[in-house]
């Protein structure tokens, strides 16, 4: 089964990134690094700090677009993987893993099987 793990950073998540470079990124490259080493990455991508992106509505035809995230939460989207393991207990074995998993969190969706789509 595949599927998408995704990483909800805290600002203080984020912040280390700058502050703490070297720690922020190692703890990352080591995870990642361990899902691709057991043979389960299929694909992902980090994004850009949240300030960096753009959300668009459509309302009544019309295009509403706001500088940076749309949200009421302390999490903010940092990224996600897909992986292929064997079931959801696997997939939640290695969110668990996640250097953002203890102050942050990490959804875990399994993703539209290509025979339906």
């Amino acid at each position: 089964m595949q599927f998408a793990l995704i990483y909800y950073q805290t600002a203080a998540d984020f912040a280390r990134e700058q502050s703490e470079p070297e720690a922020y990124w190692g703890a990352w490259s080591a995870y990642m690094g361990a899902m691709g080493a057991a043979g389960i990455m299929r694909g992902g991508a980090g994004l850009m700090q949240p300030p960096t992106a753009t959300t668009l509505r459509i309302k009544a035809g019309e295009w509403q677009v706001e500088d940076g995230p749309f949200a009421d939460t302390k999490e903010m989207l940092g990224g996600m993987a897909l992986i292929e393991v064997e079931d959801l207990d696997a997939a939640l074995a290695w969110a668990a893993r996640a250097p953002c998993v203890v102050d942050g969190s990490v959804e875990v969706r399994p993703t539209i099987p290509p025979d339906l789509v």
